[in-house]
């Protein structure tokens, strides 16, 4: 992640939850008590802000219902929600929704993860560091006890992510998340998965629109008793990969208006016209450090065109980030490749005001050259910020969180 400005930290005088624990339940009579009541007590002991358990009831047939509503009646932090649909997707965005505590997370209610690793996990999203955060039984500090074959099919699963989505997170499955309620409130309305690929999804875009995600290794033993469908939810998720990869290769996946912090950098205009001035005195310095390096090997026209095209790229790289603010992949090949053509533009401003001089004086001297080259590039330059602003990193596409298509 490049450098963002970081959030002020959460007080911990609050009075109201910094964070809302969600438990997703389907069908959870035997451990729900049981497993409501470790986390309540765990979080009582070493929890030093205020906190809330929500238990999302997605469609359950048996006593889970009474089960968390008596709960809620008993401990004073805890609260239930009833979905009418199943789903556990669903049941995460419903609670994260209503939700006004400021970080958000959810376990799985068999407590497969050790809750010694909970405040870590929020602790980033606490001080301002992260934006996401997730448990992984993949790092090197996890101690991890299932069977061999959900291992496999963990392993393959994460490592098919790697290969056609190209993400950089190591386990998108564990059952062990949370994120800064400010990122969900972007981040859900563009996330399509309603069951168990909801977290792969929601991921996804965050690590697109360049958001910041915090990894902590885990301890976490498998449930012997699960009841999860692996086949259909296999299935299920390979769609979504597919459909996530369709998205992504169309350009059409929302992430531009997700990034951190405000929709704008800061400073409006003047603080965009500063950095672009500061990126683009950076650039002429390289520009003619290239020129003066190539020249002589090259001809003038072959090295003003070599030294242009680099530091062109080099230029829209930085003012992509820097000048307007987006981070993360996403639209960066159809932003380089608008970059290339207000490129032919300079080019051409350049390459014609080289052509002029050697026409009107052809033993001009190599400063003057040089002089006229620079003039030339900072007229190029202050069309580039034009076009740029206006054309390659227009302010709809940077503001806009709703999908493209």
């Amino acid at each position: 992640m490049d450098q963002l400005p970081l959030r002020t930290p959460l007080s911990a005088q609050q009075r109201e939850p910094v964070l809302d624990v969600v438990v997703p339940v389907f069908n959870e009579q035997r451990d729900l008590e049981r497993s409501v009541r470790r986390l309540h007590t765990h979080l009582r002991e070493t929890f030093p802000y205020p906190f809330r358990i929500t238990v999302a009831d997605n469609a359950s047939t048996d006593r889970t219902p009474l089960i968390a509503a008596k709960l809620a009646a008993e401990l004073p932090e805890t609260q239930w929600l009833r979905l009418a649909e199943k789903g556990r997707g669903r049941a995460l965005h419903a609670a994260w929704s209503r939700s006004r505590a400021p970080v958000l997370a959810y376990l799985d209610v068999d407590l497969s993860t050790d809750l010694a690793a909970l405040l870590p996990l929020v602790a980033p999203l606490i001080s301002g560091h992260s934006d996401v955060a997730i448990g992984t039984r993949l790092a090197r500090g996890s101690r991890v006890v299932r069977g061999p074959r959900r291992e496999v099919i963990s392993r393959c699963y994460n490592a098919l992510l790697r290969s056609t989505l190209a993400v950089g997170f190591s386990d998108a499955q564990c059952g062990f998340k949370a994120v800064r309620r400010d990122v969900a409130e972007r981040l859900l309305p563009l996330v399509q998965d309603s069951e168990w690929f909801f977290d792969t999804e929601l991921l996804v875009i965050a690590e697109r629109a360049g958001l910041r995600i915090h990894e902590v290794p885990v301890d976490w033993v498998d449930d012997p008793d699960s009841r999860v469908d692996v086949l259909s939810t296999a299935l299920a998720d390979l769609r979504g990969i597919a459909r996530i990869g369709r998205a992504l290769a169309r350009g059409t996946l929302p992430t531009a208006g997700l990034r951190r912090g405000a929709d704008e950098p800061a400073g409006g205009l003047a603080g965009q016209l500063l950095r672009f001035g500061a990126v683009g005195a950076v650039s002429t310095v390289g520009y003619v450090l290239l020129y003066a390096v190539l020249r002589p090997a090259t001809g003038p026209q072959a090295a003003n065109t070599i030294a242009l095209l680099l530091c062109a790229l080099a230029n829209t790289a930085a003012n992509r980030r820097l000048t307007f603010g987006l981070r993360g992949r996403g639209g960066v090949l159809r932003h380089h490749a608008k970059g290339l053509l207000v490129f032919a533009i300079g080019l051409g401003l350049t390459s014609g005001s080289l052509a002029a001089l050697h026409r009107l004086a052809p033993g001009a001297a190599r400063v003057t050259e040089i002089g006229v080259l620079v003039a030339a590039n900072l007229t190029a330059t202050l069309l580039r910020f034009l076009l740029l602003r206006a054309w390659v990193f227009p302010a709809r596409r940077r503001r806009t969180g709703a999908p493209a298509a």
